[in-house]
């Protein structure tokens, strides 16, 4: 019903903003990926999803369509609500919630809070497909790469490394480095722990 606001930045917290628009005050739920995009200006532009409840009207805004756009497909997994998918979209960048879910990733979604094992193999079942159809993600690619990490971050563990320091150094050598190997990795990795 109602696509987007554009209109005046009355206040913004990290969970929502408020957006004057010709007088109408609209009091809008966020991610915090949205917060931080948000720049302090005066004038802006919000993408909406208005979720109609019985005893509620709830408006969730996204500084892209693209986020919005995973937010709708993640509210329509079984047992993901509304709060739940902000959740997710805060804990993790769109891109990263795309990319999990295209190459079956489900340690990485696991890592949300409040989502166990169940959830996450259920949003990987469910939208998988559709990420792919809607934003053309190349799921080979992504799942080679995603494996190579897997096994490595698997090793580090065994060598007592903590998992999210060693996901994090990780992530930022399969930035840096093009079609790494598992060894190349966990030496690398192991010079930045």
């Amino acid at each position: 019903m109602i696509h987007h606001l554009k209109g005046k930045l009355v206040e913004k917290n990290p969970t929502y903003v408020v957006v004057d628009c010709n007088g109408v005050g609209y009091f809008v739920h966020i991610s915090l990926n949205t917060f931080s995009k948000i720049k302090d200006e005066e004038n802006i532009s919000i993408f909406t999803h208005l979720q109609v409840k019985e005893d509620s009207h709830t408006l969730f805004g996204f500084y892209e369509k693209s986020e919005r756009e995973i937010f709708r497909l993640l509210i329509s997994v079984s047992g993901i609500g509304a709060s739940t998918a902000r959740t997710m979209l805060s804990s993790l960048d769109p891109t990263q919630i795309r990319d999990a879910i295209a190459s079956g990733d489900v340690a990485t979604i696991q890592s949300i809070k409040g989502i166990g094992a169940k959830t996450a193999q259920r949003v990987i079942l469910d939208l998988k497909d559709k990420i792919v159809k809607i934003f053309g993600v190349d799921e080979v690619f992504v799942e080679q790469n995603n494996t190579i990490k897997e096994e490595a971050l698997s090793a580090l563990e065994t060598l007592g490394y903590a998992r999210k320091q060693a996901d994090k150094v990780l992530n930022k050598l399969m930035k840096d480095k093009e079609d790494p190997t598992v060894e190349t990795l966990i030496k690398l990795a192991l010079k930045n722990l």
